[in-house]
């Protein structure tokens, strides 16, 4: 099965739509979005909608469930909570119902998906010494690979090592071997690479595959500024930041 698995999206419908048309070029069986579908930019309920009417599973990112209120934006910098803040008021109440049922965890059987780290979708994992204290999840969910997202930076930990994931490229995955995987940020890339990404897991031949697109940016960080969010979040847009 060839899942594409997108992950912070953030309210960016001028990067989402395009990874959408490139995923149906890679034939993908199933789209996974592992949260953040709002939260920073400036078209919430179009990306909510889009996931909705496809109904692609997502789950319950950080900047999510404070934009339904579940959660308060305890941490948020000043930046975050202005956008949070703004995000909340302009959901529709069918978006906003939705939002609030997303799960914090989804099994595949292949695979898991969460936002964060396991069981706590605020805590960032950047490293193997971040994700050893969470193996046990993996045994719980009876699988050996763990995608998740929250850091906006694509990656791949393995107990042999850490690896960094060049634009378009496929990695084999062992399967004597567990993984934590990130495909990086839609909506809001934070790896020096502005362009969207999303990737592929074909779980028969066991690839991961990471996928760049490229799309109008000044667009996307136009709507930012037209809604009078911050303007530093029209510009990390373009920095990949």
């Amino acid at each position: 099965m060839r899942y594409a698995v997108i992950s912070d999206v953030h309210a960016n419908i001028d990067a989402l739509l395009p990874v959408l048309d490139e995923i149906e070029r890679h034939r993908a069986d199933q789209i996974v979005c592992l949260g953040d579908v709002v939260g920073y930019n400036a078209t919430p309920n179009e990306c909510a909608d889009i996931l909705r009417e496809r109904n692609i599973p997502a789950i319950l990112g950080n900047h999510d469930a404070v934009a339904c209120a579940i959660e308060e934006p305890w941490g948020f910098n000043p930046v975050a909570l202005a956008a949070a803040l703004w995000t909340r008021e302009q959901l529709s109440p069918d978006n906003l119902e939705w939002v609030k049922n997303l799960p914090d965890a989804l099994n595949f059987g292949d695979f898991v998906g969460v936002h964060g780290a396991p069981k706590n979708h605020n805590t960032y994992l950047f490293s193997w010494e971040d994700i050893l204290p969470h193996l046990y999840f993996l045994e719980e969910q009876n699988t050996s690979i763990c995608l998740m997202g929250h850091t906006h930076t694509p990656g791949i930990f393995s107990s042999d090592g850490v690896y960094s994931v060049d634009d378009d490229s496929r990695f084999e995955l062992g399967r004597d071997k567990c993984f934590f995987i990130n495909p990086g940020s839609v909506g809001q890339p934070r790896d020096g690479n502005p362009n969207a990404a999303f990737a592929i897991l074909d779980t028969d031949d066991n690839t991961f595959e990471q996928v760049r697109v490229s799309y109008p940016v000044e667009k996307a960080a136009k709507r930012v500024l037209e809604a009078k969010l911050p303007e530093f979040l029209a510009e990390r847009l373009a920095l990949g930041r």
